[in-house]
């Protein structure tokens, strides 16, 4: 037995007459060694190694198990209860206790049922030193119940619409997990739109047409059992807009038949969870999850904050398309309020979810055993946190301590006993229970007191080896109660140590920090206690150290070749020696190239992946050493050396070097590089190369440079670093080879001109004194050149020029030396001003309503002053007499037109408008001033549509209609026109009434009309230039009851079915017949039918009979033929007549400035075809003819 307590380390004084430690500190628990030996003959008091879980859910197909096992000296015997009371195992035929053990086997296979069994279990181990109790097992059989019959309607909705598919699984043991399927067993896909929640539920954020099947089926698995169950299929139908107009038109009357509309837009609303607050309350250490699924068109995107707080970001996992939150391992600090936001275009909600995060019981320091010698004293702690705060309670022996037997030795302090002067009858099994109402924590702790002589469980005769100059450490590992004293003893007549050099260790073992040779011998350890002694000899021994006496050494070998490594070794010769190589202290490669032979390593035909570093490792059972060299394969040459230049000229120079080692690899060539240090220091340029083969090179030079050389070589593996450089030479001075290049004349200012150029680089100059001679003069004067010198710039401003004349320019670059060569002469220009003359003889031609020409006089070139660009229209819409008033409110259009144009188009007016404009010249610095004003007026055109038509009042003969007048008359309304015609049930056309109505008048009212008709109309204004697009509506005159209800009579009347029928069928035959007649090459009199029913609106009245001609179809907003209908959604159709910039501009060429002006040469107008009358030959199809009929 050992103390508890952490390893000290104890040197010896000198002069001590025995080296003894006597561990005599005051001890708060003895620990009992592992001992197999030991523990055979100490007495223990039970411990519980193994139970079945407290919430234990069994198969009811298999027998049940119930673990219960323990340990203890003399070995427990186990007895159960069952819901609170003793559980007799010996009158239940079915139930057996395995021999040895507590476990339970209820053996339910053959006979019995599982359900008989649920209940609450504890197991009780017993022995003569206590009882350890088990957990309360908690035994029930799980479930997996069929899905109750129900009887599921289709689902049908309208597309867009949101839907939730309830699962709601049958209620098992344990609860099962949810998933969606269809009839093929195949996952349905889910999305950001579609997916499962955590009820198990089915949401659709919005439906598509796709959703569309008749298998949607919630499957439950349950585990437990390998089961699973399934829901009933789900039908759901998701019909269109239009699908739906169809399902509907049967049951509703025409007017509600008309009124359906696409399901719109919508912004988020939350299918789960409901309200804008709730609340999630979460068990500490478990997984929080928090969900939020929206509906909405489009799709919403959730999105998750923590008021006042961030997410935790390693414990924080979205799932299910970021709709569910969830956060692991959460804990009281999670506690607080979470966000979920869903956002789409149309808008975002949010809603708060209060989360409290509460604590079953957990332990901060549960109690441990305790071995205690008679007369000593002990603590058990037994301490748990949770929330709400969990409440301790001790038991002894499985029985509450305030009804079990006293002891007098302990003292209960809350959740801590306190042991005073323990004996023997103390040894007892202590219970700590810390509860809440979120669950329970169970500890067993002993307190065993134990009285025994001491004891040494190290191994008689021990052999300890060491190698010299090592510590050595001799084990004497003991147990006894009351814990013994050890003291060491060297040599057969028991000599006590008396030398300082050794140290006591807490556990018994003895440290020789430094062993040497006359350390070999016997030691024994003595251990002893008020109830006896023990004592147990060991052998030491001492061993020479491992040494490498001939070391590998660094190798250079050639690619192919073979290089070997030696490794000698001296070590002790009663100890076993294993030589082991590595490669970077890794394993040499798996290559019959690599051979180790002894104390050698050797590599054959080494490749350039052997370099590296070779280790010897050396080992015996007692120590290791190793000893490394570095191979090093052919590699890149080394740089050349001492460079000399010989040869020194004004343009040319001798260079010559010695070649580096090339290691192993031939030099191809020689790269020389030269440094420029007065103008690029630093910088390397360069120069040539020559043949590997040479030493030497003539070099080519230039004027005015500080030069300095080096070389580098190359083999087949690369280069060289480069040679040391050469020293510096100097070339002489000459005057400049070129001249400036990207020369530049251009104004920047009405009187100057700015002259720019690309200067000479310094290696360019060639020598010292760079400058450059500027030189100009104007292109037609005959003034001689002007000139100036500048340096270290790059442009020169000449001040005082006329404005926009044309001038010669050149650069020369001089130095002290001299000239360069004559440069190239440069055309450039003085700056542009402003024009100062503006366009005249503006004359403007209106085309028509919207489309207007301008005409004007080119300006004098010289006026221009600059580059010209182009011309500028400035136009505007004014009030007439107003031409001068709040000019700077009128919002001004600006058309631009390139070069030199005279003409052009202004299109997009308004008709029946009051117009100014003027026109300016464009140069590159701006624009030159306006024409004077010129005013037009653009003549009436055709109004826009009546702004709204609305049918009222609907009587049994009459109708009135009110509207309200166009939003753009384009002119002065000459009248409106009304045409209108009655629908027959078969949707066919009547004829059609035309009416003029005066244009001061907003309603008219319609008589003597037929009783419960319904009657299409059209409606439009007129001015001087014609009639505007119209406006279409419906409307049905009231029903006469009485006439309803003869009607009702006669067609429930069995006689009037049969002859609708027998005329159907005869219409049917006919119809075929006249379809293979045209198959055939007949005729099929239609276009005789379509000429009766023509367009009204297209035909032209004839003056005879006032029929009406051909028509074309192509326009929709025309008046159907004659057994067609208009679209019902009332949406008016208007024809727009503007016309468009593209029909005007230049082609592809067409521009628009910054300021977004077009700018372009109008042509003329682009004349539009008249559209051609749909006509067609082709007879109806059988099918269609039913269509129309039916």
């Amino acid at each position: 037995m050992q103390l508890k307590i952490m390893p000290k380390k104890k040197r010896l004084p000198a002069g001590r007459v025995a080296l003894i430690l006597f561990l005599c500190q005051m001890i708060s628990a003895l620990e009992v060694p592992l001992d197999p030996k030991l523990l055979e003959d100490l007495v223990q008091p039970p411990t519980i190694t193994q139970q079945s879980p407290k919430d234990y859910i069994i198969d009811p197909r298999e027998n049940i198990v119930i673990q219960c096992e323990a340990k203890g000296k003399p070995p427990p015997s186990f007895s159960w209860t069952r819901n609170g009371t003793h559980f007799d195992i010996d009158k239940d035929p079915l139930v057996t206790m395995k021999p040895g053990s507590g476990t339970l086997t209820i053996n339910i296979m053959n006979e019995g049922k599982a359900e008989t069994y649920e209940g609450v279990y504890q197991c009780t181990a017993r022995n003569e030193r206590g009882a350890a109790i088990s957990n309360n097992i908690v035994v029930r059989p799980s479930r997996s119940p069929l899905w109750t019959k129900e009887k599921l309607e289709p689902i049908t909705l309208r597309n867009g619409q949101s839907l939730v598919l309830p699962c709601r699984p049958p209620l098992g043991l344990p609860p099962p997990i949810i998933f969606w399927m269809d009839n093929s067993f195949q996952r349905l896909p889910q999305s950001e739109r579609v997916s499962q929640g955590l009820n198990g539920d089915l949401y659709f954020s919005n439906v598509l047409p796709e959703d569309t099947r008749e298998d949607y089926i919630c499957y439950a698995r349950f585990n437990h059992t390998q089961t699973i169950q399934q829901k009933q299929p789900i039908s759901v139908k998701v019909i269109s807009v239009d699908e739906l107009n169809d399902t509907i038109a049967a049951n509703l009357s025409d007017t509600e038949f008309y009124s359906a509309k696409p399901n719109r837009e919508r912004p988020p609303t939350f299918l789960t969870p409901e309200g804008n607050t709730s609340n999630k309350e979460e068990l500490r250490g478990n997984v929080l999850s928090l969900e939020c699924i929206a509906e909405g068109l489009p799709t919403p995107v959730i999105y998750w904050i923590k008021e006042d707080g961030m997410l935790p970001t390693n414990r924080t996992f979205y799932r299910n398309f970021k709709k569910t939150l969830q956060i692991i391992q959460v804990s009281e600090a999670d506690s607080g309020n979470y966000q979920c936001i869903a956002k789409n275009a149309l808008g975002a909600i949010h809603h708060t979810i209060s989360v409290t995060v509460k604590a079953a019981p957990y332990w901060i320091l549960a109690p441990q055993n305790l071995v205690l010698s008679p007369g000593e004293d002990g603590t058990l702690i037994c301490r748990a946190n949770g929330n709400p705060k969990p409440r301790i309670s001790w038991l002894s022996n499985g029985v509450p301590i305030e009804i079990a037997p006293n002891d007098p030795s302990r003292k209960i302090d809350g959740d801590t006993i306190i042991f005073s002067n323990v004996q023997e009858r103390s040894s007892a099994v202590y219970q700590c229970n810390a509860s809440n109402e979120y669950g329970y924590l169970l500890a067993n702790a002993f307190v065993n007191v134990l009285a025994e002589p001491p004891r040494i469980l190290t191994s008689a005769n021990t052999l300890y080896q060491v190698i010299a100059n090592r510590p050595a450490l001799l084990d004497c590992a003991f147990f006894g109660s009351p814990l013994p004293t050890i003291e060491w003893f060297k040599g057969a007549k028991g000599s006590a140590l008396r030398d300082d050099i050794y140290v006591l260790h807490e556990n018994g073992t003895l440290e020789i920090p430094v062993a040497q040779k006359d350390s070999t011998g016997t030691y024994t350890c003595v251990a002893r206690n008020k109830l006896g002694m023990a004592k147990n000899e060991v052998h030491l021994e001492i061993k020479d150290p491992t040494r490498i006496i001939k070391q590998p050494e660094y190798a250079v070998v050639q690619r192919g070749s073979t290089v070997s490594f030696e490794c000698k070794v001296k070590h002790d010769h009663t100890l076993t020696l294993t030589i082991t190589w590595l490669k970077d202290n890794g394993e040499l490669p798996s290559d019959g190239r690599f051979t180790v032979d002894k104390d050698h390593l050797e590599v054959a035909d080494v490749r350039d992946s052997d370099g590296g570093a070779y280790t010897c490792v050396a080992n015996t059972t007692l120590d290791m050493v190793s000893a490394s060299a570095v191979l090093s394969v052919v590699d890149v040459p080394n740089p050349p050396f001492d460079l000399e230049l010989t040869d020194q000229l004004d343009k040319s120079v001798q260079l010559s070097w010695t070649p580096g080692d090339d290691n192993n690899s031939p030099i191809i060539e020689f790269i020389i590089e030269y440094e420029d240090a007065m103008h690029e220091a630093g910088l390397w340029h360069h120069q040539t190369k020559v043949s590997g083969m040479q030493t030497t090179a003539q070099l080519k030079l230039s004027p005015y440079v500080n030069y300095s050389f080096r070389v580098m070589a190359v083999n087949s593996l690369g280069r060289s670093l480069p040679s040391e450089p050469s020293e510096q030479y100097l070339t002489k001075a000459a005057e400049p080879d070129t001249n400036p290049t990207a020369v530049e004349g251009l104004g920047s200012e009405p009187d100057n001109l700015v002259i720019t150029w690309k200067p000479l680089n310094g290696f360019e100059s060639n020598g010292p004194g760079l400058q450059y001679k500027v030189s100009w003069r104007q292109k037609d004067g005959d003034d001689e050149w002007a000139s100036v010198v500048v340096a270290n710039v790059s442009k020169y401003i000449v001040s005082g020029t006329p404005t926009f004349v044309p001038y010669l320019i050149k650069v020369q670059a001089l130095n002290d030396v001299g000239f360069a060569p004559e440069p190239a002469v440069v055309r450039g220009h003085s700056g542009e001003d402003l024009p100062m003359v503006a366009p005249g003889n503006v004359r403007v031609n209106v085309v028509n309503s919207t489309l207007a020409e301008v005409h004007w006089d080119p300006v004098p070139p010289k006026s221009i002053r600059g580059h010209l660009q182009g011309y500028r229209i400035y136009y505007w819409k004014a009030q007439e007499g107003s031409l001068k008033r709040n000019r700077r409110h009128i919002e001004k259009k600006i058309l631009t037109f390139q070069d030199s144009k005279t003409h052009g188009m202004l299109p997009g007016l308004e008709p029946f408008s009051h117009y100014a404009l003027n026109v300016r010249v464009v140069n590159g610095k701006g624009e030159g001033p306006a024409s004077p004003d010129r005013v037009f007026n653009t003549p009436e055109g055709v109004p826009s549509a009546p702004s709204s038509l609305k049918i009222v009042n609907p009587t049994l003969d009459s109708l009135t209609l009110e509207w309200d007048p166009p939003s753009r008359p384009n002119g002065i309304l000459t009248e409106y026109t009304l045409k209108y015609q009655p629908i027959n049930s078969t949707h066919e056309l009547g004829p059609l009434v035309d009416l003029k109505i005066p244009a001061n008048k907003t309603r008219w009212t319609l008589k003597n009309l037929n009783f419960s008709t319904r009657y299409k109309f059209y409606f439009y204004a007129q001015t001087a230039a014609g009639s505007g697009s119209q406006i279409t509506e419906e409307a049905v005159t009231t029903v006469d009851e009485a006439m309803a209800s003869r009607q009702v009579d006669i067609a429930t009347q069995g006689w009037f079915i049969g002859l609708m029928c027998a005329v159907a069928l005869l219409i049917l035959i006919l119809l075929i017949v006249c379809f293979i007649r045209r198959n055939k090459g007949g005729k099929y009199p239609v276009k005789e039918k379509e000429d009766a029913h023509a367009d009204p609106e297209i035909q032209p009245m004839k003056e005879d009979d006032g029929t009406f001609g051909e028509y074309s179809d192509a326009e929709d907003h025309k008046p159907l033929k004659k057994g067609s209908r208009t679209p019902s959604d009332r949406t008016v159709k208007k024809e727009d007549s503007d016309d468009s910039l593209v029909d005007y501009g230049e082609g592809v060429n067409g521009q628009f400035n910054e300021d977004g002006s077009f700018i372009g040469q109008y042509s003329g107008k682009k004349e539009k075809e008249p559209a051609e009358g749909n006509e067609s030959s082709e007879a109806p199809s059988p099918v269609n003819a039913m269509n129309s009929f039916v």
